[in-house]
C-alpha cells in the first residue's frame, strides 16, 4: 500500500498531516515507511521521530525512472504502508509545469495515489473546485482525496466534506487549528525533530481520520515492477570516514551514506561542537547544517579547527560545512574564526540561493575528475567569496562556485551522490591509500 500526500503550495501542512496519519497508522498496528520528495534535510527528522523508521528522499531529477523506483522498494522493505510527503506545491518544480522534479512526477513514475492537503482556514464550499482542479490537471496524477488542515469546527469539517462529495472526492480526515499542532519554523524551513520534539500526542488526539478510507485507497495502487538493487553488493571495509554529526551539522541523505558503506565506509560520527579530537579516520565529510546558529561554540573548540586544519586526507565539505572550512563566519557585526583551510570569510545574506543544480568539475577533487558532471541542490543564505581555485562550474553558463586544492573539496552545492556513485567510489578510493589519522594529541 501506498499514498502520496500533495498540496496545492507550501506552508498548507504536509508535514503536520504527514505525522498525524503516520501515528495513526502505527496505532493500527501497520509497520509505515516514510519518504520525502525533493531535497529536503529537516522535514525527514519529523517523519522518522512519528514513524519510528528512517526517511529517504525521491526526487525525479536527481534519479531517473529505474533510480527512483530502485529506491523506494529498497526504503520500503519490510513496511506494509509507504507514506511519502510532497514537497511545495503538486506540481511544483524544476519547470513551470512541473514535470521534472516535483511531487507530481514522484506521483507519476509511483503511480502512487494523491492526497491532497488544504489550508481550509477561511475556506467552505471553495476548497470542492480548488480540489477538482487538482484532480483534472493532469491525466498521470490521480488525486482519489482530501485532507483538511486548519479547520475551525465540527461543522467546518462537515461543511467541507459535503462540497468534496458533490465533486466525487472523499475528506479524508482533518486537523484543528491550533497553535499547540504546528511545528516551529526558522530561515531554512522547520526547526529540527532534535531540536524541538514534534507534537505527537497532540497530533493524535485531534486527528479526525477515516483510517479504512484511507487503506482502501492506498490499497488501489497498482503493482509496480521488478526494480534493479538500489545499492551495490556490499564490499568489505576499506575506509574510515568520520562525518561530522550534531546541532550543527547533521544534514545528509540517508542513501548517500548507505551507499558510502555499501562501497567499503566504515562512518564513524563526531561533533565539532563537543568533540576535542577527531577519531581515527581516513577521510572527512562535513555536512549541512546550522554552523551561524553555533558559530561561537564551533570557534571556541579551537582543539578540534586545529585538528581538522591538520587532518591530511580527503575532505568533503558541503554548505554549512564549506562556512566552517572557511577562514571565518560573520553573524551581524561578530567574527567568528573557523577551521581556515579554505579562503575567505562567510557572511550571511537576507535573500536565499536555492534550486537544482548541474555542476562541471572544473579540476580534480576528492569526488570528481575534471570534466564529470554532477547533479545537487543549494538552499542557502550565506555567501563567501569568489575562489581562486573554484571546484565547480554551473552546467550551461560560466558561474563558477566551490573551493577545492585536490584534497579537500568545499561547496556551496549539497551533492547526490547516488545519482554519481563514481564520486563515492572515487572518494574511498582515495581515504584507503593513506594511513588513518589519529586523534589529536596521539603519541
Amino acid at each position: 500500500m501506498r499514498l502520496l500526500l500533495a498540496a496545492p503550495h507550501s506552508g498548507a501542512g504536509k508535514t503536520t498531516v504527514s505525522l498525524a496519519l503516520l501515528l495513526a497508522l502505527r496505532a493500527r498496528g501497520l509497520r509505515v515507511q516514510p519518504f520525502k520528495v525533493g531535497p529536503d534535510y529537516i522535514d525527514p527528522t519529523h517523519l522518522e521521530k512519528a514513524a519510528g523508521r528512517r526517511p529517504y528522499n525521491l526526487d525525479g531529477f536527481f534519479l531517473d525512472e529505474t533510480g527512483l523506483l530502485a529506491l523506494f522498494r529498497h526504503g520500503a522493505r519490510g513496511a506494509d504502508f509507504a507514506l511519502i510527503e510532497g514537497v511545495m506545491g503538486l506540481f511544483d518544480g524544476k519547470d513551470p509545469r512541473g514535470e521534472v522534479g516535483s511531487t507530481a512526477q514522484v506521483a507519476r513514475l509511483l503511480k502512487a495515489p494523491v492526497a491532497l492537503v488544504v489550508d481550509a482556514k477561511g475556506m467552505a464550499g471553495s476548497i470542492a473546485p480548488l480540489a477538482l482542479g487538482f484532480r483534472d490537471f493532469h491525466p498521470g496524477v490521480r488525486v482519489v482525496g482530501v485532507f483538511a488542515n486548519r479547520v475551525g469546527s465540527e461543522r467546518h469539517a462537515e461543511i467541507l466534506k459535503e462540497a468534496l462529495k458533490a465533486v466525487g472526492l472523499p475528506l479524508l480526515g482533518w486537523l484543528p487549528q491550533d497553535p499547540a499542532l504546528e511545528l516551529p519554523e526558522r530561515h531554512l524551513g522547520l526547526v529540527l525533530a532534535g531540536e524541538v520534539a514534534p507534537p505527537l500526542e497532540a497530533l493524535r488526539r485531534a486527528f479526525r481520520v477515516d483510517l479504512e478510507g484511507v487503506l482502501r485507497l492506498a490499497a488501489s495502487a497498482p503493482p509496480l515492477p521488478e526494480a534493479r538493487p538500489f545499492l551495490p553488493p556490499r564490499r568489505p571495509p576499506r575506509a574510515r570516514v568520520a562525518y561530522a554529526w550534531d546541532k550543527a551539522f547533521s544534514f545528509y541523505y540517508p542513501e548517500a551514506l548507505e551507499l558510502l558503506e555499501a562501497l567499503g565506509a566504515e562512518l564513524v560520527p563526531f561533533s565539532p561542537l563537543e568533540d576535542e579530537a577527531l577519531p581515527k579516520a581516513h577521510a572527512l565529510l562535513l555536512g549541512g547544517g546550522y554552523p551561524e546558529l553555533f558559530a561561537e561554540r564551533l570557534s571556541a573548540n579551537v582543539a578540534l579547527r586545529e585538528a581538522i586544519r591538520r587532518f591530511p586526507g580527503p575532505i568533503v565539505a558541503e554548505c554549512g560545512g564549506y562556512m566552517y572550512l572557511s577562514q571565518g563566519l560573520w553573524v551581524g557585526e561578530r567574527f567568528f574564526p573557523m577551521v581556515g583551510l579554505v579562503p575567505g570569510e562567510a557572511r550571511m545574506a537576507e535573500r536565499p540561493v536555492l534550486g537544482y543544480r548541474e555542476v562541471e568539475a572544473l579540476r580534480d577533487s576528492p569526488v570528481a575528475r575534471k570534466g564529470q558532471a554532477f547533479k545537487g541542490h543549494e538552499f542557502h543564505y550565506a555567501r563567501l567569496p569568489a575562489s581562486p581555485s573554484p571546484a565547480w562550474r554551473r552546467q550551461g553558463g560560466e558561474e563558477v562556485e566551490g573551493y577545492t586544492d585536490g584534497r579537500v573539496l568545499a561547496s556551496f552545492v549539497h551533492l547526490y551522490l547516488p545519482a554519481r556513485p563514481e564520486g563515492a567510489e572515487r572518494l574511498l578510493g582515495l581515504a584507503s591509500r593513506g594511513d588513518p589519522t589519529p586523534p589529536l594529541g596521539t603519541p
